[in-house]
C-alpha cells in the first residue's frame, strides 16, 4: 500500500514565517479590494481626528475595536468570496448566499463603526476648539502612538501599492517598513527627549535596525532610505502640526 505524501506547501515551518503569511494575506486584500483601501483610509482619519478630542482610554479602546471589528469582517469576507469563486465558478444559489452573508457581516460591522464614531466625535463636535488642540499638545505619548501606526498603514499602503515582485510584504518590499517605524521612533525621542545623547542613541539604534535589513539582504539602500525618509517625514510633519 502506497504511503500518501505529506503536503507543504500551505504549511507554515516557523511564527516568522506564519505571521509573514498573514501579513501577505492582510496586503493582499488592500491590494486587490478597493473596500479594504477605503476602510483603511476611514481608520487613518479617525485616528488623526481623534487627536482633536479628549477621549477616554475606553472610548479609544472601542474605536480601536471598531475599526479592528470592520477590518476583520473585511477579510473573512475576502476569504469566503475567493473561496467560494474557487469551488463554483459559475453561478450558483448557494455560492451566491454565502457570499452575501459573508458581506452582510461586513455591513454590520461598518454599521456598527459609524454609531461609534458618532457618539465619539459628532457629539462632542461643538466642544471643538483651542482647548482640545492644547489637550493634544500636552499628551506626548499619545502623539507618538498615533504618528508611529499611521508610518506603519503608510508603510503599508506604499508595499501594496508599489510592490517591485520581490520579497514578502514582512520581509523585503519597495519600502523597508522596519526603517521607517524605526525612523519615526527616533524622531518622536528626539523631539520630546530635549537631551543630545538620548537623541544621538535614538538615531543611532535607528540606523542598526536599517543597516541589519540591508546585511541581511531583506532590503535594498534605497529601499531602506525610502523607508527611513518616510518614517521621518511623516513623524516630523506630524509633530509640527500638533506641537507647535
Amino acid at each position: 500500500m502506497a504511503k500518501k505524501k505529506k503536503t507543504t506547501r500551505f504549511k507554515s515551518r516557523s511564527f516568522i514565517e506564519s505571521f509573514n503569511h498573514a501579513v501577505d494575506g492582510i496586503i493582499s486584500a488592500f491590494k486587490y479590494e478597493v473596500n479594504m483601501r477605503f476602510h483603511l483610509l476611514s481608520a487613518i482619519a479617525a485616528l488623526l481626528l481623534s487627536l482633536f478630542f479628549d477621549f477616554s482610554r475606553l472610548e479609544l479602546l472601542g474605536l480601536a475595536f471598531s475599526i479592528s471589528l470592520v477590518f476583520i469582517a473585511e477579510l473573512i469576507n475576502t476569504a469566503i468570496e475567493k473561496t467560494v469563486d474557487l469551488l463554483q465558478p459559475e453561478y450558483d444559489i448557494a455560492a451566491g448566499m454565502a457570499k452575501d452573508v459573508a458581506a452582510g457581516a461586513v455591513l454590520v460591522a461598518a454599521v456598527n463603526a459609524v454609531i461609534v464614531a458618532y457618539l465619539l466625535f459628532v457629539v462632542q463636535i461643538e466642544n471643538f476648539g483651542a482647548s482640545l488642540l492644547s489637550k493634544v499638545r500636552a499628551n506626548p505619548l499619545y502623539i507618538a502612538f498615533v504618528a508611529i501606526m499611521i508610518v506603519v498603514l503608510l508603510a503599508i499602503i506604499l508595499k501594496s501599492r508599489f510592490s517591485k515582485g520581490h520579497g514578502t510584504h514582512f520581509q523585503g518590499g519597495t519600502v523597508s517598513g522596519h526603517a521607517a517605524v524605526s525612523f519615526s521612533a527616533a524622531t518622536v525621542i528626539a523631539a520630546f527627549s530635549h537631551m543630545p545623547l538620548i537623541t544621538l542613541l535614538g538615531y543611532l539604534l535607528a540606523f542598526l535596525v536599517s543597516e541589519s535589513r540591508v546585511e541581511g539582504g531583506i532590503h535594498k539602500i534605497n529601499e531602506v532610505l525610502a523607508g527611513g525618509l518616510m518614517g521621518t517625514l511623516v513623524t516630523v510633519l506630524i509633530l509640527a502640526l500638533l506641537t507647535q
